[in-house]
């Protein structure tokens, strides 16, 4: 092995399928474990992508070490919701819009609870980052820009999707991932960016004043290998499907499994253990209306109620003892997201009864309320029953407490009162049996929590101080860096695509 030397002509035999399926060899591994690398990069999805194009582009020797057998991470279960100023896409519509309106909008959407310097400096560059993308073919909805989806809206129209996700909202993020490839697989056929699929970091190489010098990995066989580098990009996606991290660093519960696989939290451990260390985790705020499969932690989604921001809802909603504790048709979601995220478990239950399941638009989004009469003699998370009381027992909830929540309901309605909660939309009292009730519960597939860092985007300890020659960007420095305590439009992908474009162009 002594004597092994990776040939371009070598390598570009492997290129094609580096991307796709096949682990580069070890003997292969072991001889570009001998070289020297200019960065780094560990992970190679939303936020990894970009930073080694650019990077690479700037003549950079890059490394990318990738835990999955294929490059994308979380763009391949991602909605691939993006915002931005300034641009082309505004542009062809005639919207004006500025980085300054961007950040308000984030600050105000958020109650100022986001890093204010990491947010200013995601505003004044997600603009000309999806003005990068769509230099390079990437395309959006018709009908977008737009000010909001699912949650609470900006003041202008800045809000976009790529058409991947026509047929699954969940597809969104290949429209990405399809604009950035051809720009990666480039660089790989120019021997620019070198990728080791099912690899992972293991260990970060430090020297004795702290300065980290390179990576220590593993392959998918245990072989362990050390790579040097001037610098390291921790860009390896949050813990999401690390149940027991998520609740160790949120104070929460895993509720539902739905985040990437591979996002296991390797990278705020290999933070912390060269002296960074992890903050975000109280920023922590359910989504709304999962139904979950069973009363497992983590459990797997059944269903998905529609939100008040796209359905205006017939049902009231109540919490553990039988109350109702939120106006369900109020305006923001992010109200009614933060009102679950007071009750017990986050769970909340959906009243109805049968008149408002024939004539109310459908309640769980792919699912013809017909369905819900079904699940109610079959699935845990339904129940069905000929008095408000029996519903209330067969729920596990309050019946007297439910009893007059229903009743306070009606009772406003047919006397034409203002309801208790504020509520405006009421077409129907609940009083015609079969009634029903649907268990919910507050989820989320992002980490609030994430590494400290600065505006250079260099690992801080505790005391503020960079650990030299370490970066991270992405889900790895939290959601909660530039969304706060909120679920803000776009700010999942955007700052992962921005910081990772930055990052490559200035280390």
């Amino acid at each position: 092995m002594n004597h092994l030397k990776l040939s371009k002509r070598d390598f570009l035999k492997y290129g094609t399928s580096l991307l796709t399926a096949a682990a580069l060899p070890y003997p292969y591994q072991a001889a570009l474990a001998k070289e020297q690398w200019d960065t780094i990069v560990i992970g190679a999805g939303t936020a990894g992508i970009p930073a080694a194009i650019s990077a690479a582009e700037r003549g950079l020797k890059v490394l990318v070490i990738e835990k999955a057998s294929v490059i994308g991470g979380t763009l391949f279960v991602s909605t691939g919701q993006i915002s931005g100023a300034g641009t082309v896409f505004q542009e062809r519509k005639g919207i004006k819009d500025s980085p300054d309106q961007h950040y308000d909008d984030i600050m105000r959407l958020n109650h100022n609870t986001s890093d204010p310097k990491l947010t200013r400096i995601l505003a004044d560059h997600a603009g000309p980052t999806i003005n990068w993308l769509a230099a390079n073919g990437y395309t959006i909805f018709e009908n977008h820009p737009v000010t909001k989806m699912a949650h609470d809206a900006f003041s202008v129209p800045r809000y976009q999707q790529g058409p991947k996700g026509a047929t699954s909202p969940w597809g969104g993020g290949l429209a990405i991932l399809n604009t950035m490839k051809p720009l990666f697989d480039k660089e790989v056929n120019k021997g620019s960016i070198t990728i080791l699929l099912e690899t992972s970091a293991v260990d970060l190489i430090q020297s004795s004043n702290g300065d980290i010098k390179g990576v220590v990995t593993q392959n998918n066989e245990g072989q362990t290998l050390e790579y040097k580098g001037q610098s390291v990009i921790l860009a390896s996606g949050g813990c999401a499907s690390n149940p027991r991290m998520y609740e160790e660093l949120h104070g929460v519960p895993l509720y539902c499994q739905m985040a990437y696989p591979q996002s296991q939290g390797a990278g705020l451990i290999l933070g912390q253990s060269v002296g960074g260390y992890l903050r975000g985790g109280e920023k922590y705020s359910p989504l709304y209306g999962m139904i979950l499969s069973d009363d497992k932690v983590p459990s797997t989604p059944y269903g998905v109620v529609i939100n008040a921001v796209e359905r205006k809802p017939w049902e009231i909603l109540v919490n553990s003892k039988g109350k109702r504790f939120v106006q369900e048709d109020h305006e923001s979601i992010d109200h009614i997201e933060h009102q679950i995220g007071k009750q017990s478990a986050h769970r909340h239950w959906a009243i109805l009864d049968q008149r408002m399941l024939n004539e109310m638009p459908p309640m769980i989004y792919d699912w013809t309320n017909e369905r819900i009469m079904n699940e109610a003699g079959s699935h845990v998370m339904f129940k069905s029953a000929s008095t408000v009381r029996e519903l209330a027992i067969k729920s596990g909830l309050h019946p007297v407490n439910l009893e007059q929540s229903v009743n306070d309901f009606n009772a406003s309605l047919k006397n034409n009162q203002s309801d208790s909660m504020g509520r405006l939309h009421r077409p129907r009292a609940i009083e015609e049996g079969p009634f029903y009730s649907v268990r919910m519960s507050g989820w989320s597939l992002c980490s609030f929590a994430g590494l400290g860092v600065n505006e250079n985007f260099e690992v801080i300890r505790p005391t503020g101080e960079p650990i030299k020659n370490l970066y991270a960007i992405g889900e790895v420095i939290g959601f909660g860096a530039t969304s706060g305590n909120a679920y803000v439009n776009g700010m999942g992908v955007t700052p992962a695509l921005t910081y990772g474009r930055l990052l490559g162009q200035r280390i």
